[in-house]
């Protein structure tokens, strides 16, 4: 493809792009039928089933991606009609393109555009989900801490802070930390919180926050006591992931940590270098 093409293309896709009122981007379909160059409706909406199909077999919702609308349009007599037309995701629109005539150049052009545009929006999601996985890691990491305090404060010496965070995490997980680690596979030398997923790391937030909430306001001075609202905190939160189906000592564990905050520290970088493209990780 010349680059005139490419860019006239790429100018006119961005051009009829449209937003929701929530901010989704989406296509209308006769528009989308004409950048295609599909001359008539029917051929084209037999493109958009074949789509549908596709979105369905992926495990999409079709109403997610495929909305039906209706719209006016000017009759050659001045007045108008309604008629149909439907409200596209880039998703959508991707897959229109991977099922339309690859023999068309604007087709050729759309399945890269889309795929791009796709897979832009995924390395969007992955790295928001990175991200609030590093952001749970360093609260809980906050947290820890400020229990750790209070068992200085009220019962003269921290030395008991391991031990109760161990007790907590067998209540959490039904298993002890080193059955944990072992299970899944944690350097001797890290914390297990390293290789949790970020619903693991909240809920130790929030049991451990708790504690911290309990001790102060009743003045727990020992370790037996703290120990015991402890695990109850963390037995507590381990029924409530249970009742939704979520077992914690079954969840496979995540990615390190450390790793995660360094390619998200990279991937910053790159774009302040390339502020306008997203680099691949």
């Amino acid at each position: 493809m010349h680059n005139d093409f490419v860019h006239a293309m790429t100018e006119s896709f961005e051009g009829h792009a449209q937003e929701t009122e929530n901010g989704v981007e989406y296509w209308l379909a006769r528009d989308v039928q004409h950048l295609l160059e599909y001359t008539k409706w029917d051929n084209f909406l037999n493109v958009v089933s074949k789509a549908k199909t596709a979105c369905e077999v992926s495990g999409h919702d079709i109403a997610d991606h495929f909305a039906d609308v209706g719209k006016m349009v000017e009759l050659g007599s001045g007045s108008q009609r309604e008629i149909s037309d439907i409200m596209l995701t880039r998703y959508a629109c991707y897959l229109i393109a991977q099922n339309g005539d690859p023999a068309k150049q604007a087709i050729a052009f759309a399945q890269t555009y889309f795929a791009m545009q796709t897979r832009k929006a995924e390395l969007i999601e992955q790295r928001l989900l990175e991200a609030e996985r590093v952001s749970a890691r360093k609260k809980l990491s906050t947290t820890e801490k400020e229990l750790s305090d209070v068992i200085y404060e009220q019962t003269g010496g921290n030395r008991n802070f391991a031990l109760i965070r161990s007790k907590g995490d067998t209540a959490l997980f039904g298993k002890s930390t080193q059955a944990m680690k072992a299970q899944w596979r944690v350097p001797e030398n890290r914390p297990l919180a390293d290789f949790a997923p970020t619903i693991i790391l909240k809920a130790k937030d929030f049991a451990t926050e708790i504690t911290i909430h309990n001790a102060r306001t009743q003045q727990m001075q020992s370790e037996p006591q703290i120990s015991h609202e402890h695990v109850t905190n963390n037995a507590a939160v381990r029924q409530t992931l249970l009742d939704r189906g979520i077992r914690p000592e079954s969840l496979p564990p995540a990615e390190d940590v450390k790793k995660v905050e360094r390619r998200l520290a990279s991937a910053e970088k790159k774009a302040l270098k390339n502020p306008d493209g997203l680099e691949d990780q």
